[in-house]
């Protein structure tokens, strides 16, 4: 199986298209061999698309780790003002979202992260990160990423509790995070993450206090 940071170049293609189907929006876009969630929607995005807050309205909105491109479709479809970025270190997959943006006719900038401005900050970031690149460079990848956010942006991760949702969870929080567990499902968590100087929204309870526990899973299944 092709690692996250192997060179897909080499890979025969095999285009498959994805019909996502959501409560306020429906595209489609094209995977390949080499990329993430070849030829379907994987439940980790899919917990993200239905129970992630709407994205920023305006600004910059950022899909880190885009794979070929639903994160991003879906932020741009939502927000069709916004400017979305979406960065990944696999070429394959930077053309891929760039092919499917065009197609659904929406605005996205896809780049490896070479080629992200260094100056330019997200109102929003959604990601579904890339956990088996290890700890040391998925916790830099964070890093530099959440300290692009704006003083009132959101990030919001999707992880799976098997592959260590509950403890990244809890080194957020001890690296100055403000973290609320907003969903679970099928071993699914859903963080968002935002600057500690904001206060706790009111229908929050800081993730600190319920790493261990887990909010009854959403009932709906993921629509593909």
């Amino acid at each position: 199986m092709p690692q996250y940071f192997d060179d897909p170049s080499e890979l025969a293609s095999d285009p498959r298209t994805v019909e996502v189907t959501l409560a306020d929006i429906a595209y489609t876009y094209v995977t390949d061999r080499g990329v993430f969630s070849h030829g379907h929607l994987d439940e980790g995005t899919a917990l993200l698309l239905q129970e992630a807050p709407p994205p920023a309205a305006a600004g910059n909105l950022l899909d880190l780790g885009c794979g070929a491109g639903p994160i991003a479709l879906a932020m741009a479809l939502r927000s069709p003002t916004a400017q979305v970025w979406a960065v990944d270190v696999n070429p394959r997959a930077v053309a891929l979202t760039t092919a499917n943006a065009h197609r659904a006719g929406v605005r996205v900038c896809a780049e490896t992260p070479a080629g992200l401005p260094p100056d330019i900050r997200f109102a929003t970031i959604w990601s579904n990160p890339p956990i088996r690149i290890g700890k040391g460079a998925l916790h830099a990848m964070l890093t530099s990423s959440l300290a692009r956010l704006t003083g009132g942006g959101r990030a919001v991760l999707v992880v799976n509790r098997h592959l260590g949702a509950d403890s990244l969870q809890r080194w957020l929080i001890d690296t100055g995070w403000d973290v609320d567990r907003l969903a679970s499902r099928r071993g699914f968590r859903l963080l968002e993450v935002r600057h500690p100087s904001e206060p706790d929204r009111d229908s929050g309870v800081r993730s600190a206090d319920r790493v261990d526990g887990d909010p009854q899973p959403p009932s709906r299944d993921p629509h593909t």
